[in-house]
């Protein structure tokens, strides 16, 4: 290892949930994405600058990267120190996983730095300290597919158990409508409790979606794409939400809904074209609201980090 030495990484966005699997399944999209460079530094101890306009903190414990780091370096030697520069490109709050780019991020170009010494499954166990910061949750939907590439299903968190699907080909598109909506307090809006007959029917919608892309059955994935717990709750923070839904899928779209915890909703397509009305679709929509926004018409990154 050389002191001099820096690794750049490129961390995707991720959208997590895909609808019905709500904190259990997530894929990472080739754009966009948060740049990272990471060395090491004489003094034991992480330093994080901003190269951005967000003005994020920078003491490791409140950044999300930096708690990321911390739990890494629990199995590090003390002395290990690190200089994190952080340019996001993924605007926090937009849910698309900006938290989970530079948690997983940091702590894929720590490993590479430190000759590749961590197991990605150590990785998406460090990350998840980061995601905790950002949403007082542990959780891996989005750091896994960040740092896995492709679909992920997260069987389990305690222990880890996290299976890698290879869908069909899929086209992603994705509407950020300019407003913040934290992910804490959509976790907070979301019911304790819910009745049998919406979990069965919610574990069905799981099951075949996960079978769908296993298939590469389009039509099984469309109307697996359905969410009868999470989205009807927090679809009301979502301006234009179900106008965006509906004008999609009769636009060709498969099917999608809210990214993560929102504000931005994703649509999968079986082709471009198709994404392209989808994209028309929701410019056209969040234009007559007279709403900011911006849409990504992307594809799954199925590459690890």
């Amino acid at each position: 290892m050389q002191a001099a030495q820096i690794i750049h990484i490129e961390a995707p966005a991720t959208v997590a949930n895909m609808v019905c699997g709500f904190d259990i399944l997530g894929f990472a999209v080739k754009a966009p994405y948060d740049e990272m460079n990471i060395r090491f530094r004489d003094e034991p101890g992480i330093l994080i600058v901003n190269e951005d306009e967000y003005n994020l903190p920078t003491d490791p414990e409140k950044n999300v990267a930096g708690a990321a780091l911390l739990a890494m370096m629990q199995e590090l030697d003390p002395a290990t120190g690190f200089e994190l520069r952080i340019r996001k490109h993924i605007k926090p709050g937009s849910g698309v996983g900006s938290s989970a780019a530079s948690s997983a991020g940091a702590v894929v170009a720590a490993n590479r730095l430190l000759g590749n010494r961590f197991s990605r499954e150590d990785l998406v166990r460090f990350a998840m300290n980061g995601e905790k910061v950002a949403s007082g949750v542990k959780h891996a939907d989005n750091i896994a597919p960040c740092i896995y590439g492709g679909i992920t299903l997260i069987r389990s968190i305690h222990p880890l158990d996290i299976i890698t699907i290879t869908p069909p080909p899929l086209h992603v598109t994705i509407v950020h409508p300019q407003i913040e909506v934290r992910t804490a307090d959509a976790r907070s809006i979301l019911k304790k409790q819910v009745q049998l007959k919406d979990a069965i029917r919610q574990w069905g919608n799981i099951g075949g979606l996960v079978a769908g892309l296993l298939k590469q059955d389009y039509e099984l994935i469309s109307r697996s794409l359905e969410d009868v717990l999470i989205e009807p709750v927090r679809s009301i923070l979502i301006p234009g939400f179900d106008e965006v839904k509906r004008r999609s899928k009769a636009a060709g779209a498969l099917g999608g809904g809210i990214s993560g915890s929102g504000p931005s909703v994703f649509m999968l397509s079986k082709d471009e074209p198709t994404a392209q009305l989808v994209a028309e679709e929701m410019k056209a929509i969040y234009r007559s609201l007279g709403l900011d926004h911006h849409v990504y018409m992307t594809t799954i990154k199925a590459d690890p980090l």
